[in-house]
């Protein structure tokens, strides 16, 4: 069984902007069994995963519960007992995958008040062309942030970035190869040995990322992810627009005005309109009254195995340089038999993928002893 606080499957990315493209290529950002679409682009739009998550939940019948928003999971009698406003569940195991994106972060500061402009979080932006003509700061640069520049830019705007921090940027490809399979094939080093191995090949594809006003972090994005749990910027065509000088490069914002800003460095500028790309937190602390699971910032402690509460798990929290769909979808040694893949499960799933597709089909159980299909937690 999974509870489903939203009306819809995939609620999450439904509510991301327009433009949103996967940056992990589609062979490795696909469900166990079920590959994307062979027709598809190799990085997927945000309405084709969604079509795909669609399809995948009816091909599987899989036992979704809409509009049941999870209020509270606490230990009971049979091990667990998970409350939502209309009813509750007794259960042994529990998977928590409400995701890294659940609550988004909205930053505070001096004169935001006395903006006589639009001040909006970036998960509800949707598109550029209501900001046709206007000066736009997007305030964060990690991938959302970035693509959302683009997307300003493309729709008209004049869009800039502030940029609090030292940071690293990756290209999406070299050589026609998907950034995130050098990542797998480098996941056995240590991280500081795989920066060194790609500081040339970072060099000739990004450039010095400082001459155009950034400051570049001490160590490599593959220490950076490990370090600080943070993904770098993979360049769609971010850093093409700010060297032509169609995105410009700000610090830090300072405090507000009534016209614009005012950043660290004592720089000002005018602006119509500020988008914070500032990020989401998970806040399982909202719900999991357990704190042996998870910090002070209510994100899990582990991910993909079974937490220090027995029988309570979490699935799709871990930042992996190999790509975060393809961890949280991983199964370990899963094959499906030739039972499972012509059984029933794989004929209601063969309904909406084509045949002789590649797909390999299995049967999904859910009951109540789980309350969330997670590619079995495998990390």
């Amino acid at each position: 069984m999974i509870l489903e606080q939203a009306d819809t499957v995939g609620s999450t990315w439904r509510r991301h902007y327009d433009r949103l493209h996967l940056h992990t290529d589609k062979g490795h950002s696909a469900l166990p069994f079920v590959p994307l679409p062979k027709g598809s682009p190799r990085y997927v739009s945000r309405d084709e995963l969604v079509n795909y998550l669609d399809a995948y939940a009816r091909g599987f019948a899989l036992d979704i519960r809409l509009e049941q928003r999870v209020t509270s999971i606490e230990r009971g009698e049979a091990g667990w007992r998970v409350r939502t406003p209309v009813d509750a569940f007794e259960t042994t195991h529990v998977v928590v995958a409400t995701g890294n994106a659940r609550i988004p972060v909205v930053p505070t500061w001096p004169g935001v008040d006395d903006f006589r402009g639009r001040v909006e979080h970036c998960s509800d932006y949707r598109n550029g062309r209501e900001y046709a003509g206007q000066r736009v700061l997007v305030v964060g640069f990690g991938n959302s942030g970035g693509e959302i520049a683009i997307d300003l830019h493309e729709h008209g705007a004049h869009p800039a970035l502030s940029v609090r921090s030292a940071v690293n940027v990756i290209p999406k490809e070299v050589l026609g190869l998907p950034i995130l399979t050098i990542g797998i094939a480098q996941r056995r080093l240590p991280s500081a040995v795989a920066d060194a191995m790609n500081a040339p090949v970072l060099r000739m594809t990004v450039g010095d990322i400082t001459k155009v006003g950034l400051r570049k972090l001490p160590y490599g994005p593959a220490t950076q992810i490990e370090k600080d749990k943070h993904i770098p910027l993979i360049d769609i065509g971010t850093m093409k627009l700010i060297r032509s000088g169609d995105v410009t490069v700000h610090g830090g914002v300072e405090r507000f005005t009534t016209d614009g800003v005012v950043f660290d460095d004592g720089a000002t500028a005018q602006f119509d309109a500020v988008i914070l790309a500032t990020g989401y937190r998970p806040r399982v602390d909202e719900f999991v009254p357990d704190p042996a699971t998870y910090d002070a910032a209510g994100t899990p402690l582990t991910t993909g195995v079974e937490s220090a509460a027995p029988g309570l798990y979490y699935c799709g929290f871990h930042v992996s340089p190999t790509g975060m769909l393809r961890r949280s979808a991983s199964r370990p040694g899963a094959s499906p038999t030739p039972s499972q893949r012509s059984g029933a499960a794989g004929s209601r799933a063969r309904q909406y993928w084509p045949s002789g597709s590649s797909a390999r089909f299995a049967s999904l159980t859910a009951t109540r002893r789980s309350f969330s299909e997670c590619g079995e937690c495998g990390e």
